[in-house]
């Protein structure tokens, strides 16, 4: 049987009574998906001035002819008066390290494919503008997901809250978080978390035994159910509310996925509340990203012994959230905030929670992790992307590049800090953990 031409498969894709989207556009946002990873600002900056299409050319070229393609991209990046363009060489390096993180991925990645594999689950593509998407990730500037996946009923709740917290929860934060998501579901707000372990899942089950809307933001494809152990809790949501995914289907989640999950989590939130934190959760950084973007942040007291409640504890003294005293607490400033939203300027923070700087300022920032004997190859972002990459039998670097969608230098720099450190080995000529 003749397989379905991929405009076609795209529109098939978007779903029925999907009127107005230029299929053109939304095609070359899924090849778009498939060379980035999410968060990626200057693919952002690109597609939003130049059109996924003409960006995506522009790209093929550069990847195609070298320097020359570089001036051609450089030049389309300019005319179309791309994010940056007033330091032309400054963005020039950065479209050079970028190209070389996609064009490995432009090579490798099979877009219909993932089309496929979408819709064998029963995802929809959703893109800007189309109907079911949710304009709150819009904030997110160039940082926001360039397509997303779904599986589930559209999302139309007017308020909602989200709720995040550790995975190892206490009996205590188990309470509170039913407490304050029911007060959400009373409320008529829609509830939305990570489907992790702990918090996340509390919240969704208690949303889903009151009738209210929740939503499951997944760090990796929306064919991948993670954890396994709440994969029925998943489905569930999948059939009650909605999953979303900006990773394509077949990406397994990874450390950095998850750091950039939680921008999305964040951005759907018109309010975020941590239930129980501890001092490096990443419930944190979802905090953070709901500062950035000018959402009310709030954490839940615990006892001052509980290891549990130090970061929420952290963000109250450092005055970056408010403290629940009520368990509607949150909810009322869900109310007030789906009146007035600030939004924030574009660019202003990465999905790892840090504020962007300059692209000639990160390879100053990556010398320094390298060369401080204070900073350890384990904080490393590259390093741990890296590890991340590595599966259980040894991998040649181009395969490394294409699944951390890093540069072939950058991935050689990150192994060889982290052999000096003892974390790889090489193998016959591939790499592994030690």
């Amino acid at each position: 049987m003749r397989q379905q031409a991929w405009p076609d498969l795209v529109g098939t894709a978007l779903g029925p009574g999907v009127h107005g989207v230029d299929l053109g556009e939304a095609a070359a946002r899924v090849v778009w998906s498939a060379l980035v990873e999410p968060g990626d600002g200057v693919a952002g900056a690109l597609l939003a001035a130049c059109g996924a299409e003409r960006a995506l050319r522009a790209v093929e070229g550069a990847v195609g002819t070298g320097d020359a393609g570089l001036r051609g991209l450089l030049w389309t990046a300019l005319e179309d008066d791309v994010a940056g363009a007033d330091d032309p060489d400054a963005l020039g390096t950065a479209l050079r390290a970028a190209v070389g993180r996609w064009g490995p991925r432009l090579r490798a990645r099979r877009p219909a494919d993932m089309v496929r594999a979408a819709l064998a689950v029963g995802a929809r593509l959703l893109v800007p503008g189309a109907p079911g998407w949710p304009d709150r990730v819009d904030d997110l500037g160039p940082h926001a997901p360039v397509v997303l996946w779904a599986i589930g009923a559209r999302v139309d709740d007017p308020a909602t809250l989200a709720v995040v917290g550790s995975r190892a929860n206490t009996v205590a934060g188990a309470e509170a978080a039913a407490e304050v998501t029911s007060a959400a579901a009373d409320s008529g707000c829609a509830v939305v978390s990570g489907g992790a372990y702990g918090i996340d899942a509390v919240a969704h089950r208690v949303a889903l035994a009151a009738g209210a809307t929740t939503v499951a933001v997944l760090a990796g494809g929306i064919d991948q159910l993670y954890p396994v152990g709440n994969a029925d809790l998943l489905r569930t949501v999948a059939r009650q509310g909605r999953l979303l995914a900006e990773s394509p289907p077949g990406t397994r989640p990874s450390r950095w996925r998850f750091l950039a999950r939680n921008r999305l989590i964040a951005a759907l939130g018109d309010a975020t509340v941590v239930v129980e934190a501890g001092a490096r959760s990443g419930a944190l950084n979802t905090a953070h990203h709901a500062a950035q973007l000018g959402r009310p942040v709030f954490a839940v007291p615990g006892a001052f012994s509980s290891s549990a409640s130090v970061g929420c504890h952290r963000l109250v003294a450092d005055g970056r959230a408010q403290i629940v005293v009520r368990p509607d607490d949150p909810v009322r400033a869900v109310v007030a905030e789906t009146s007035v939203v600030d939004v924030p300027a574009p660019g202003s923070c990465s999905p790892d929670g840090r504020a962007h700087d300059d692209p000639r300022r990160a390879g100053t920032a990556r010398h320094r992790a390298r060369t401080d004997p204070l900073v350890g190859a384990r904080t490393d972002p590259e390093v741990l992307r890296v590890l991340d990459a590595l599966g259980r039998r040894p991998l040649v670097e181009p395969e490394i590049v294409v699944r951390s969608g890093m540069s072939q230098a950058e991935v050689a720099d990150a192994l060889a800090l982290a052999e000096l450190q003892g974390l790889v080995v090489n193998i016959g000529g591939g790499w592994a953990r030690a």
